[in-house]
């Protein structure tokens, strides 16, 4: 069971720190699957919409010139200048078959919407008992770039009785743990883009409309930590026992063009929490580095690059080195085929490793249960953090989609 710490902190309305104690609820305890959801359901506060964001992925070959497509036309992910809308379509042609190879050598496709749906259906069953006057919940994904793209799932939750002059309440849960304008805040863009596109100009304290609240970031939750944690143990195990505590934990999280790091946006200091957090969890017991993967093109992005570090260390004859996703919440292309295929394959030494992606983890899907009943306690509509715009921030679209997701209490903090 969840510790009685946490716990008390969660029905406390405290912000849960880092313990020691932390452990998940037996998985064995799922509820039976919900009926589907109406909106006279019987809990008071029923039902509830748990739609999960992130960048998603082509779920086959065919997919990933679209994928690319709407990848390179988003400015908030890549920032092409005024000529993304010429530039990005070219990038993303040129660039198309060489992924579909990728694609093809990790299975064919990304399997992040198979781990993105399950992990939101497992954690509406918990939810469904840790806090049954919200309940049904209802699991939905909402992607970025790939299908389910979040106008179709807007029309979904729609058509599932919510909105269109019926009311009913819906949480954005980013599964992005960690902050950026670049991803989380992307996606909170086209979800508030399709929300007054399919639901008119109607203001967003109007209860006929779907009711948002979002859960913007959870970089250092407890049960994230543990995840990490046990995932970084059970690899260690691996190598023999004299060597483990010098094998070096090389945490690897996508990069950022340094225009945007220089902007202000949170997500280096925020991924930096979260390697804090897990090495605190962990006793410190092994030497460790951040480092960052993904970059495309030629501008400054932020580094040091994984693939050079790998190399680097192997060449100084570093040679035990243990690879750990930390910005990922599920396998794709970045851990299946860039540190799998490409990084492990140069530096060509048994002793270079990845831990497990987080995935079915039991741990992991406790810890978005623990997170998600926190915030439907709270009732709150996001979190300070996301009421504060990058210091160099100079988009009206960023300033009026926090001002909506902030609610009416909350958008005077928006400057």
């Amino acid at each position: 069971m969840v510790s009685s710490l946490v716990r008390r902190r969660i029905l406390s309305g405290i912000p849960s720190g880092i313990t020691r104690d932390w452990k998940p609820q037996q998985i064995s305890n799922f509820a039976t699957a919900v009926p589907p959801v109406t909106q006279d359901a019987t809990s008071s506060k029923g039902p509830t919409a748990m739609v999960f964001l992130n960048m998603g992925g082509p779920s086959t070959t065919d997919e990933v010139g679209d994928f690319l497509s709407r990848l390179f036309a988003d400015g908030d992910l890549i920032p092409l200048g005024r000529f993304q809308s010429h530039i990005g379509p070219l990038i993303s042609r040129r660039r198309t078959p060489k992924i579909q190879a990728q694609y093809a050598a990790i299975g064919g496709g990304s399997p992040i919407r198979k781990w993105s749906e399950y992990q939101c259906q497992k954690m509406c069953e918990i939810l469904d008992k840790l806090s049954p006057e919200t309940a049904p919940h209802k699991p939905y994904v909402a992607f970025r770039y790939a299908a389910p793209l979040t106008e179709e799932t807007y029309a979904k939750l729609l058509e599932d009785g919510f909105g269109n002059g019926k009311g009913g309440r819906a949480v954005a849960f980013t599964q992005y743990p960690q902050y950026s304008c670049s991803t989380t805040g992307s996606s909170l863009n086209e979800l508030w883009k399709w929300r007054h596109r399919l639901e008119g100009k109607r203001s967003a304290g109007n209860l006929d409309t779907i009711q948002w609240s979002v859960i913007d970031r959870w970089p250092t939750h407890p049960g994230l930590v543990e995840a990490f944690a046990k995932n970084i143990e059970d690899q260690l195990k691996t190598y023999p026992e004299e060597k483990r505590n010098s094998v070096v934990l090389l945490f690897s999280a996508h990069s950022l063009p340094m225009s945007v790091v220089n902007r202000g946006d949170p997500y280096p200091a925020e991924v930096a929490a979260t390697v804090h957090a897990v090495m605190q969890r962990l006793n410190f017991s092994n030497p460790y580095r951040l480092c960052w993967q993904s970059q495309v093109g030629p501008s400054a992005w932020l580094g040091a690059q994984t693939s050079d570090t790998v190399n680097h260390y192997v060449q100084r004859g570093q040679t035990d080195l243990l690879l750990v996703p930390i910005a990922f919440t599920s396998d794709h292309i970045e851990t299946l085929y860039e540190l799998d295929q490409e990084v492990l394959r140069e530096a060509n030494h048994p002793g270079v490793k990845r831990a497990e992606s987080l995935n079915g983890s039991p741990i992991f899907i406790q810890a978005l249960a623990d997170i998600a009943l926190d915030h439907l306690r709270k009732e709150e509509k996001c979190s300070l953090q996301m009421t504060l715009r990058c210091q160099g921030c100079k988009s009206e679209r960023c300033l009026a989609q926090k001002k909506f997701f902030a609610g009416e209490q909350g958008a005077s903090l928006v400057v």
